[in-house]
C-alpha cells in the first residue's frame, strides 16, 4: 500500500547506514524554571523582559498524508469531523514528488481521482463520474469552503523523494517554473495557496546523500519565491541537527531565510529504535538532558542554533510528532535502557501513532519536556496534551511564529492533541 514505505519521519536508520545523523537540543524550561526565574527579579525587571521578548505567533499547521486514505482510512472529511478544521491555520499536503528536475504528482488516484461518496465527503455531496476534480484535492477545496481563512500548501520531497531535489538545484528557475504549472494547474489552482519544500537534506544524507553543494537550498528558495512571488506562501521543512558540525551546518539555512514565509524544523525523530539495542531515549526532547546520547539532538539546541544563524523567530515554528517511537525487550523504567529491537506498531515497526499509544501504553514518565511510558517489556516515548502544553510555554517564550505537526492522522477522533496546541 502506498505511504508508510514513503513515509519521511523514518529517517534516521538511513542516516545510520550512510553514516550521518539526524536532529534537535540544551537548557531546561520547566515550568518551575520559569518560576524561579521571575521571583528572582524585580517586578520592573520582569516587565522590561516581557516586553523586550517577540511575540508569539499563532500559526497552526498540520501535514496531511496522501497515503493515509489507504490503510489508515484517514480522508479530508475526518479534519472536519474532529474539530481539528477549527484550530488549524494552514494544511501541508504531503507529498508532491520531485523527478527530472521537477515537481510531479506523488498519487494521481488520491490525490484527485478517487471518487467520494455522501457519507465520505466534506459536505456530504456525493462525486459525480464526470466531475473535473475528485479526490483529497477536491475534498481540500470543499473544506476551505466552509473555513475561509483556512490556507493549503502543497508539500513536494519527504524522506523518500528527496532524492531529485539535487538535480532541481542544477537549475532552479526551471525547477521553480515546474513547481507553479503544477501548483498552479487550472484544475485546483484554488485549492492551493502556496508550497512546501521538504528536502531530506541539501548538501548532507538522507536517504540518499546529497552534494549539491552549501548554496543549492538558497538557490532554489530564491527561484521559487521570485517565480511564486509576494502573494503565495514559500515555505521549507528543515532539518533540526544542532550537533557540531551537524546538518544545519551544511546549508545555507540563513541565506535563504530571506525567501521562505516560516521554516518548519523537523524537531522529532532524534532517537528511535533504529539503534535497535538501544539506549531508550525520547524521539522529541524538548531539551537536553543527563545522558541524552546525542548532544545537539533537542528543540532547544536547534531554535537556539537557527537563531543564533539570525533566522528571526517569527520564521521558527516549533515542531510536534503526533506519534510515538518504541523499543522491546525493555526492562528499565527509566531513559537509557538497553533494548532488543522495534516494538511493534499497527502499521510499522518501532513507531505508533499516538491514538493507539494513549491506552495501549499510557505515558508513566516525562523527561526533558515529552512524556515516555514503560509497559511490560516495551518502552516508547510520544508527546500528550501535558506535554505539548509546555512545548507552547516554550514557544510563547521564544516569540516563534506558531506550531506545526506530523501528523493529522495521529491524533484521536475528537482532535486531543490539536486542542493543546491551540
Amino acid at each position: 500500500m502506498l505511504g508508510l514505505h514513503r513515509r519521511p519521519r523514518a529517517r534516521l536508520k538511513a542516516l545510520i547506514a550512510a553514516g550521518c545523523t539526524a536532529a534537535l537540543g540544551a537548557t531546561l524550561f520547566t515550568g518551575a524554571h520559569f518560576a524561579s526565574a521571575g521571583e528572582s527579579g524585580s517586578a520592573t525587571k520582569s516587565t522590561a523582559q516581557a516586553a523586550a521578548a517577540p511575540k508569539a505567533g499563532n500559526k497552526v499547521i498540520g501535514y496531511f498524508t496522501e497515503w493515509g486514505v489507504y490503510d489508515r482510512n484517514y480522508h479530508v472529511k475526518n479534519i472536519q469531523t474532529s474539530g481539528s478544521a477549527n484550530k488549524l491555520t494552514h494544511i501541508n499536503y504531503a507529498f508532491g514528488n520531485v523527478q527530472g528536475g521537477k515537481c510531479t504528482v506523488g498519487d494521481s488516484f488520491a490525490d484527485y481521482e478517487k471518487t467520494y461518496t455522501a457519507a465520505q465527503s466534506v459536505d456530504g455531496v456525493a462525486d459525480t463520474w464526470d466531475q473535473p476534480l475528485r479526490g483529497s484535492f477536491n475534498q481540500l477545496r470543499k473544506l476551505k469552503k466552509l473555513h475561509p481563512g483556512l490556507k493549503v500548501l502543497w508539500s513536494f520531497g519527504g524522506w523518500t523523494w528527496s532524492g531529485g531535489f539535487g538535480q532541481a538545484a542544477a537549475n532552479p528557475a526551471a525547477f521553480a517554473q515546474s513547481c507553479y504549472n503544477l501548483v498552479e494547474d487550472p484544475r485546483w489552482k484554488d485549492v492551493f495557496d502556496g508550497i512546501d519544500i521538504d528536502w531530506e537534506y541539501p548538501n548532507a544524507c538522507g536517504a540518499s546523500c546529497d552534494t549539491s553543494g552549501r548554496e543549492s537550498f538558497k538557490n532554489l528558495l530564491s527561484a521559487l519565491r521570485s517565480k511564486f512571488g509576494s502573494s503565495n506562501l514559500v515555505t521549507a521543512a528543515i532539518t533540526a541537527d544542532a550537533s557540531s558540525g551537524g546538518k544545519i551546518e551544511k546549508a545555507n539555512y540563513a541565506g535563504a531565510a530571506q525567501y521562505v514565509d516560516w521554516y518548519n524544523p523537523m524537531t522529532y525523530d532524534s532517537f528511535g529504535a533504529w539503534a535497535a539495542q538501544g539506549p531508550t531515549a525520547p524521539h522529541s526532547p524538548l531539551t537536553s538532558y543527563t545522558g541524552i546520547p546525542q548532544q545537539g539532538f533537542n528543540t532547544d539546541a536547534a531554535i537556539k542554533k537557527l537563531k543564533g544563524l539570525g533566522i528571526p523567530s517569527s520564521k521558527l515554528l516549533l515542531g510536534i510528532g503526533f506519534y510515538g517511537r518504541g523499543w522491546t525487550g525493555v526492562t528499565q523504567k527509566a531513559p537509557g535502557g538497553t533494548a532488543t529491537g522495534a516494538a511493534p506498531g499497527k502499521y510499522e515497526a518501532g513507531i505508533d501513532d499516538y491514538k493507539e499509544l494513549k491506552s495501549k501504553c499510557p505515558a508513566n514518565g516525562t523527561v526533558a519536556g515529552t512524556a515516555y511510558a514503560h509497559c511490560g517489556n516495551q518502552w516508547w516515548s510520544y508527546d500528550t496534551p501535558s506535554t505539548i502544553a509546555g512545548k507552547m510555554t516554550y514557544k510563547n517564550q521564544q516569540g516563534l511564529g506558531g506550531t506545526f505537526f506530523w501528523e493529522l492522522s495521529g491524533d484521536t477522533s475528537n482532535g486531543e492533541l490539536i486542542k493543546a496546541i491551540n
